[in-house]
Order: C-alpha cells, then sequence, then structure tokens
C-alpha cells in the first residue's frame, strides 16, 4: 500500500517553506534549496517523515493507544475537527488550555461543569432562572463546549499527540514533553524539531498541506482501528475454542468415569 506519494505532496505545495531571514538551522538537514529568498523542503524527507509516523500510529493505535490531533491556527481547525471525528480520536481545534495534560483534575471539573450546563438546558430546568442568568450560563456552556468539546471524552493522556505548527502550540509542546506524550508533527522550516520525536517537514501555514498531512495520519488511525479490532476477535475466537476443548474434555472424563 503506497502511503504518500510525491506527487500528492507537490500538488498540495508541502514543499514550500518560509523566508529564509526566519529559517531555524536546525532545519537544514530537511531544506532542499533556497529560491527567492524562500525555502524549500526536500520532498524525501516529508515522504520519510510521513511513513514513519503512520507506521508509529498504526502501531499504536493497533495496541489500544489513543492519538490526540491538536491544530488551533485558522488553516488547520476544519481539517482537525473533521478528519479527528471521522476516526474518533479526541482533537483541540479552538484552544489549547494550559494543564491539558498536566492538571487533568482541572480539567474533569470544567467539563463536569459543562455537562452540568447541557443537564439544565435538557431538562429545561434552565428557564427557571432570570433571563439575564440564563445568557450568562448559555454564554459560558458555550464557552466550555468550544474549548473542551473534543476532548470530554479523554479520560486518559493519549499514546501520541498529533500537532500542526509546533511553534504556535509551543504550550502543548511543552505539555507533552513533560508528561511523556510522545510528539508527531508537521513542521515548518523556522521551527525547532529538537522537542518532536517525529519530524514531518513541511508547509504548516498552507491549507492543502495541512489537510492532506492529517488524512494521512488519521488514515493510519483507521487502519490501526481495523487491525486492533481484528486482533479483539482473534483473542475471543481463541478463548472460544479452549472453552469448547475444555467442555469436551469434561464430558469425556464423564462418560469414562461411569
Amino acid at each position: 500500500m503506497t502511503i504518500v506519494s510525491v506527487k500528492e505532496l507537490l500538488d498540495a505545495g508541502i514543499h514550500f517553506g518560509h523566508k529564509s531571514a526566519k529559517w531555524n538551522p536546525k532545519m537544514a538537514p530537511y531544506i532542499y534549496a533556497k529560491k527567492n529568498k524562500m525555502h524549500i523542503l526536500d520532498v524525501r524527507s516529508t515522504v520519510k517523515g510521513l511513513i514513519q509516523a503512520y507506521r508509529f500510529i498504526e502501531q499504536a493505535v493497533a495496541s489500544g493507544e489513543s492519538v490526540l490531533f491538536v491544530g488551533t491556527k485558522k488553516q488547520a481547525k476544519i481539517s482537525i475537527e473533521r478528519e479527528a471525528q471521522r476516526v474518533g480520536m479526541p482533537y483541540v481545534a479552538e484552544r489549547w488550555l494550559g494543564g491539558t495534560f498536566t492538571n487533568a483534575s482541572t480539567l474533569r471539573l470544567r467539563i463536569d461543569r459543562l455537562k452540568e450546563l447541557e443537564k439544565l438546558e435538557e431538562t429545561g430546568e434552565i428557564n427557571t432562572y432570570s433571563k439575564k442568568m440564563v445568557s450568562t450560563l448559555r454564554r459560558e456552556r458555550l464557552k466550555i463546549y468550544r474549548n473542551l468539546h473534543g476532548i470530554r471524552a479523554m479520560d486518559k493522556l493519549p499514546g501520541i499527540v498529533v500537532i500542526i505548527d509546533p511553534s504556535y502550540e509551543h504550550i502543548a509542546v511543552a505539555e507533552a514533553k513533560k508528561m511523556g506524550v510522545p510528539i508527531v508533527a508537521l513542521t515548518d522550516t523556522d521551527t525547532d524539531p529538537d522537542d518532536i520525536d517525529i519530524v514531518v517537514p513541511g508547509n504548516d501555514d498552507a491549507m492543502n498541506s495541512i489537510d492532506l498531512v492529517i488524512q494521512k495520519l488519521a488514515n493510519a488511525v483507521a487502519s490501526g482501528k481495523e487491525k486492533f479490532k481484528n486482533s479483539k476477535a482473534a483473542t475471543k475466537g481463541d478463548e472460544a475454542d479452549e472453552i469448547n476443548l475444555s467442555s469436551s474434555e469434561l464430558a469425556e472424563e464423564a462418560v469414562q468415569s461411569k
């Protein structure tokens, strides 16, 4: 199976880096050339990084881990939300709240508050409050929902975090490193790659580039989930065979003892 082709990457403009004046020298191994004061990324490095990331994610999900998708910049939001929902994984597309990884108790309190506010709406109890209070409560609910909806079901740290533009999402990167969560990131020429476990060198500003990378990594999740499902089915089959075998042995022993 071909995970990604060079043509797909070039068509998405993934090879266009930032202005050379804004580059981070640590990205030099991933840069092919400089043209018109712009850096051009080496697409071969992008292919290598994307394949490595795909296999890493696929293996992790196949073993039962989850993947958190993070991309809060304008160009990334739609792809992050759509693809994460497609494969049933948590995501942050609006704002990374400080403490998402490092202060789980506070995060859980905010999610519990969201559930409480939603229950007020569902039961109609909210209509017993004054108009001013109703307006205040609904604004609060909308704000919490917008920021936490994508991770409300995340009850433990993910096995991997996928990040679009680690410079922009520096707080998420710092928390992931602190908590030991591996980072896969679409990383442009202006970024320090040292904190990234698997670098996918590429344009992190163009929507087509971001969309392509997120689609491919979400496909890795889907493949991993299928393998996990098949593995569980095979395990159940083996257990059923063992039970049937044990039952047959017991029956045979009963007959022989008569």
